[in-house]
């Protein structure tokens, strides 16, 4: 399958998650863009990922939270980058560039998830509940710097 084909199916997917957005009234429309809705179901999605593996590693390996929370953590954050960049924000812009600036979003936002669910699960949250907090509190941060920064300009036709 040709580059272009793969792009175009991914455009399509694009439209089939985020279409439905196009109907909403107006002044809602200008919260909740296209981008913003596709970004939320992928991150919806890699943070499922991120949830799964960082559950069979505590489940079946005797690695400490901060290890398993790191393991899960990168993987999923790798397969967010690629999701957003094709699906959402379409970019056709350098991959350099805009991996450059994700890998600096995504390392600030490893702290936070780290420190947060540490901290939580120390205090006697569960795992459980302590891991989908910290997602919530990166999810803004995240989508502010990929929407404005990350892959900013780098988007193809609509």
């Amino acid at each position: 399958m040709t580059r272009s084909a793969t792009r175009a199916r991914a455009e399509r997917v694009g439209d089939a998650l985020t279409g439905w957005s196009d109907r909403l009234p107006t002044p809602l429309r200008r919260w909740v863009s296209r981008e913003l809705v596709g970004f939320a179901i992928l991150g919806g999605c890699t943070l499922a990922v991120d949830l799964a593996l960082l559950w069979a590693l505590r489940r079946w390996t005797p690695l400490p939270v901060p290890v398993a929370v790191t393991v899960a953590y990168v993987a999923a954050v790798a397969l967010n980058y690629v999701l957003n960049r094709v699906v959402t924000f379409r970019s056709h812009a350098r991959v350099v560039g805009e991996a450059s600036r994700y890998t600096a979003v995504a390392i600030a936002d490893y702290v936070l998830t780290v420190s947060v669910t540490t901290a939580l699960t120390a205090g006697g949250t569960s795992l459980a509940i302590a891991r989908p907090a910290a997602a919530a509190v990166v999810a803004i941060l995240n989508y502010a710097a990929a929407r404005w920064w990350i892959f900013r300009g780098g988007a193809g036709p609509s």
